[in-house]
């Protein structure tokens, strides 16, 4: 296991085609390498790994969207004076969106003039590109909206419940769109009919999502252990319950981390600890067993062969598994 430390917090933890990547509260991108990329004058507040692959895109409270590979940044976009709040890619599309004040910004990585604005009544606060990387979903309050990335002049289709909502997130056969809620739950609607999914019953606030087991799960933090939505079928989760696994009622898990295809989760929690297991199979294997700041960076490689973390006082880790 390879441990370093930061001076600055990190603010997300990514891999992108040869390595680990940190993005950093003090602007800078640092490679698995040691190379350093100073993107940003500010900080870091959110990333995504490039389209292609190779390096990562982030959002700054600079106003600026960066691409960073290693030792070099180059501009891509910029919302002067606003933060740039959320941030995602479509690989299939080579498009990237980004969330700024009321607006949802798409650019294409191929095209330096395209640019598409789109404007909501609220606050964007998350933003995630279906599976095929041709529509966009932005998570703001009293819902979602779902937007065709390429065409300028258009009527979003709203997915509406009431509430601030946090984050977004499709499943990955592109059939449902999952909300993460400011009270502690989540919400969900079936694309084809729009039906509503209420998910909820938690003792925290959700900070993530994460699809595993080729779509059939969908894991979530918020609790004392992983908790696990069943995705298997048109249904989706409704009228089905919740499983539990890894239950420590000494902390809660803070973040969590899988890949689609793959059957592994990985939990990072308040205490410190990491842990990764299959739902499949039985126990936890112990990634970082001794205790600390609670983790608020983690992320498996897209094989989950290798996991990456980062606790808020700036330690952090790549464990091969």
């Amino acid at each position: 296991m390879k441990t370093l430390d930061f001076d600055a917090q990190v603010t997300a933890a990514l891999f992108d085609r040869t390595g680990a990547v940190f993005a950093l509260g003090d602007g800078a991108v640092v490679f698995e390498s040691g190379e350093r990329a100073e993107a940003h004058d500010g900080a870091v507040l959110c990333a995504c790994v490039h389209p292609s692959g190779d390096g990562v895109v982030t959002g700054g409270d600079d106003g600026k969207v960066v691409w960073s590979r290693r030792g070099e940044s180059m501009l891509l976009a910029t919302a002067k004076g606003q933060w740039i709040d959320a941030i995602d890619a479509a690989p299939e599309t080579g498009l990237i969106a980004f969330a700024f004040g009321k607006t949802l910004s798409v650019i294409d990585v191929a095209d330096i003039a395209f640019r598409r604005d789109f404007v909501h009544e609220r606050t964007v606060s998350g933003v995630a590109f279906e599976p095929k990387g041709r529509r966009v979903a932005a998570s703001t309050y009293g819902g979602a909206a779902l937007w065709y990335a390429r065409i300028a002049q258009q009527q979003p289709t709203l997915l509406k419940w009431a509430g601030s909502h946090t984050g977004v997130a499709w499943s990955p056969d592109g059939a449902f769109v999952i909300t993460t809620m400011q009270d502690n739950q989540l919400h969900g609607w079936r694309l084809k009919d729009q039906r509503n999914m209420r998910m909820g019953g938690y003792p925290a606030k959700i900070r993530n999502t994460a699809f595993l087991s080729k779509g059939r799960l969908l894991a979530t933090p918020g609790a004392q252990g992983v908790v696990l939505w069943p995705f298997e079928g048109a249904q989706g989760p409704m009228g089905r319950e919740a499983t539990e696994i890894g239950f420590d009622e000494a902390s809660l898990v803070n973040l969590v981390a899988a890949q689609p295809k793959h059957g592994r989760v990985a939990a990072g929690l308040t205490d410190g600890r990491v842990w990764v297991a299959d739902p499949a199979g039985q126990g936890l294997e112990r990634i970082k067993a001794e205790k600390g700041a609670s983790i608020v960076a983690l992320a498996f490689d897209a094989g989950t062969t290798r996991l990456a973390w980062a606790d808020e006082d700036g330690q952090a880790g790549i464990a091969d598994l």
